[in-house]
């Protein structure tokens, strides 16, 4: 489990035909073969490490399911390591299992900030409320606005400093995952009208 609040933005070094390289620091130091690592919001395990980068193996689904197939080397991703019984949870709950690429649909400066929509795919739409919970490329968000096939989650000038959605542009992919708990709730709900 993850709370979508990045600890570091990390640099792409490699790609190559199921092989990650990430350059970083930070998350590193306690990253150990086996451990788990949000990488864009995708739930990661390290196969590889040194003090300045972590490999990870990827799979044909997650290349298939997720942005990934569109990374090279250079690009900038979001790194967070797993949360701990006695971590602070700042964000929501997440779990680093992508739900749908959105696309990046606007970008528009508000004062200090960046209102950013998102076109989601219609399978995660019904699980998007105002005021609630969206991952973005691994980043806890809240959504301010629904509008038809999108989105809007207002970005603080933090946000943008710290993360790939300062340097974000219209069209570009970005992995989705919806809140688990409304997942629950309407699997729980489907159910109960079954």
């Amino acid at each position: 489990m993850f709370t979508g609040i990045v600890e570091e933005r990390g640099t792409v070094r490699e790609v190559r035909l199921g092989r990650l390289s990430v350059a970083c620091r930070t998350v590193t130091t306690d990253a150990e073969i086996g451990a788990s690592i949000a990488v864009n919001g995708v739930c990661l395990t390290v196969v590889g490490r040194s003090a300045e980068h972590l490999e990870f193996d990827v799979s044909e689904e997650t290349r298939r399911r997720t942005s990934f197939s569109r990374l090279s080397v250079g690009d900038p991703v979001n790194l967070e390591r797993p949360l701990t019984l006695s971590s602070r949870l700042g964000g929501h709950l997440v779990q680093g299992h992508v739900d749908g690429v959105g696309e990046v649909a606007g970008i528009d400066p508000v004062q200090e900030g960046v209102w950013l929509t998102v076109r989601a795919p219609e399978a995660i739409r019904r699980y998007l409320v105002e005021k609630g919970s969206v991952c973005v490329d691994g980043i806890s968000l809240t959504v301010a606005e629904l509008n038809g096939d999108a989105f809007s989650v207002a970005l603080i000038p933090h946000t943008l400093d710290v993360t790939t959605l300062g340097s974000a542009r219209e069209g570009d992919p970005v992995n989705l995952e919806v809140d688990v708990i409304a997942k629950y709730v309407d699997a729980l709900l489907e159910r109960g009208r079954a």
